[in-house]
């Protein structure tokens, strides 16, 4: 299998982290996770469809959020690893270091997923009162903010009141997530819909990089987001999705979520690829060609 023969100072369920010093450098693998599992099966291309759809928002979002990127391009890697560049081409950012928030900023401008079951039981969605009549994938009034923890690989995220937030970072630190994060999504809602997709929910991760708050990590991918096809897009059914929703439905029809997970079918692994593909496509604009990376 196609790697980096040095270890990395930290891992994610898709990420490798290098530490450089001041700088990291962030290598998005092929590995794809489901309900707190690794999935023994890969995904062709979705490490370069992570890195690339990230740098296309980075890029897009300059101006509303500073970013903390400073490279995709192999010429500029750390010279212990261009002997990976051929694997590295595309997956890779080089980004600067920032101390980061404890928390995930997660936006919802849509009822879905474990938003809809808590409102269907309380009218609420995590501890948001909303108006009554929504029903599975309505469009919200307005987008919600609605932080959660950072777990650990095998643990839950917790949602956490902004109230929560507020004791965990302070008001002035919790509003500027919570603004920031509204600030984003909706910037980045606008041009998805114009695109013909929308951004039904999404995470972003904060970090302080000297006096200022920048975004970091991955941004508004197929992994911390849940994208839904425009045209198709009919309030009070599950939509259709970009993301890997796909491999999620497919485990939830074959699985009964004891023991590890199932080995994927070709079929299915090839299917979320070209779905991966697809939003990075249809959102840039842009023909998904590696070899241009």
């Amino acid at each position: 299998m196609a790697g980096i023969d040095i270890t990395p100072d930290a891992q994610g369920k898709v990420r490798d982290l290098y530490d450089l010093g001041d700088r990291l450098l962030l290598v998005a693998t092929d590995r794809i996770s489901a309900f707190d599992y690794i999935l023994e099966d890969e995904i062709p291309h979705k490490g370069q469809v992570l890195t690339q759809l990230s740098k296309f928002w980075f890029n897009l979002l300059d101006g509303v959020v500073e970013n903390h990127l400073i490279s995709t391009d192999v010429a500029d890697l750390p010279e212990q690893f261009q002997p990976y560049a051929d694997y590295l081409r595309g997956r890779f950012m080089l980004v600067r270091k920032a101390d980061m928030f404890p928390a995930e900023c997660i936006v919802r401008g849509y009822l879905a997923g474990s938003g809809l079951k808590e409102y269907n039981r309380e009218g609420t969605v995590c501890g948001i009162a909303l108006p009554e009549g929504l029903v599975n994938s309505s469009k919200l009034p307005e987008p919600i903010f609605t932080p959660s923890t950072k777990a650990e690989i095998g643990d839950h995220d917790e949602n956490i009141s902004f109230e929560r937030l507020v004791e965990i970072l302070g008001e002035e630190d919790a509003t500027a997530l919570r603004d920031l994060a509204l600030k984003v999504y909706t910037t980045a809602a606008d041009h998805a819909a114009a695109r013909g997709v929308i951004i039904a929910d999404t995470k972003f991760e904060f970090g302080r990089l000297g006096d200022t708050i920048i975004l970091a990590d991955e941004v508004l991918t197929p992994d911390s987001s849940r994208f839904w096809p425009g045209d198709t897009y009919e309030e009070g059914a599950d939509q259709p999705s970009f993301d890997k929703q796909f491999v999620r439905d497919w485990l939830t029809a074959n699985w009964d979520k004891t023991g590890n997970p199932p080995r994927l079918p070709q079929d299915i692994i090839d299917a979320t690829s070209a779905k991966y593909i697809q939003a990075f496509e249809t959102i840039t604009g842009q023909k998904f060609d590696p070899a241009t990376f």
